[in-house]
């Protein structure tokens, strides 16, 4: 092999397993740094708050309470005496 040869591909000729290192690494740095700005994104626009098991805000109480009365699950006296309830006072008529 001539010199010339010798200096243009340092160990012979052919690719050797540097470039695939090369690309490798260049492979994971990208994916850190995407894992990395898609972390920081969700990190800045979660909500905050109780969370139920699937990651959704849990309502409040009172919140059930008047979603019921607005489906007409319960009647305003029953929907007052709750309320009442939930709010530390006693119901009517205890």
């Amino acid at each position: 092999m001539s010199e010339e040869m010798r200096m243009m591909y340092w160990n012979g000729p052919g690719m050797s397993w540097g470039y695939g290192l090369m690309i490798l690494n260049m492979v994971l740095f990208w994916g850190l740094v995407i894992a990395v700005v898609v972390l920081l994104f969700r990190y800045l626009t979660r909500r905050t708050g109780p969370q139920g098991a699937a990651g959704t805000a849990v309502p409040a109480a009172e919140d059930v309470l008047a979603q019921r009365y607005a489906r007409g699950e319960i009647d305003a006296e029953e929907y007052h005496a709750r309320l009442q309830t939930l709010r530390g006072a006693r119901p009517p008529g205890d």
